[in-house]
């Protein structure tokens, strides 16, 4: 079939003329079902979506205006349309924008980061005012994550003389934060 006989079927149908129609149906439908199995990926659900395209076809034939250009790409272009349009209607709507801004960001904010990046200075300054052991103790206890039994063997001293060394240390770095 030519495509100034499709054309003429189109034509026809926008008529109403169902002999026209039955026959542009038998022409048309495996190309057009191929395209709407192609976008779909799923038999039964293309076979749905040409009998949808086919009644759009009937309804909308007037809309085709005759032209040089290819009538058949007309037909492809509303089933392809019409099977994207099946997939965007499966698909669950976008949550609205202005839920994410109750979603909150772990990471802290450039003012609580410049605060902390502060702040560490000050404690480092005050660990330096420690005796050297004292801050190795206080670094490895809260910064590495070591128990009191594993300093107290590092420095070679008794477990309650590392609890007494931490807590003093610790008052000390307090005062010295307080300045």
């Amino acid at each position: 079939m030519t495509p100034q006989d499709i054309s003429n079927l189109i034509v026809r149908t926008s008529m109403k003329d169902r002999a026209a129609f039955d026959l542009l149906y038998r022409q048309t439908s495996a190309k057009l079902f191929g395209v709407c199995l192609r976008v779909l990926k799923d038999r039964g659900e293309a076979e749905e979506a040409l009998q949808e395209v086919f009644v759009k076809i009937w309804t909308k034939a007037d809309r085709f205006a005759v032209s040089d250009l290819s009538p058949i790409s007309w037909l492809v272009a509303i089933a392809r349309n019409h099977a994207i349009d099946r997939i965007r209607a499966r698909r669950e709507p976008a949550a609205y924008i202005d839920a994410a801004l109750d979603v909150a960001d772990p990471a802290p904010g450039p003012e609580a980061a410049a605060v902390a990046g502060g702040e560490s200075e000050r404690i480092y300054r005050c660990l330096d005012e420690l005796e050297k052991d004292r801050a190795a103790a206080v670094r490895g206890a809260y910064l590495d994550g070591e128990s009191y039994a594993e300093l107290a063997a590092r420095h070679d001293v008794p477990l309650n003389t590392m609890r007494t060394w931490l807590r003093r240390s610790l008052l000390k770095l307090r005062e010295c934060l307080e300045r």
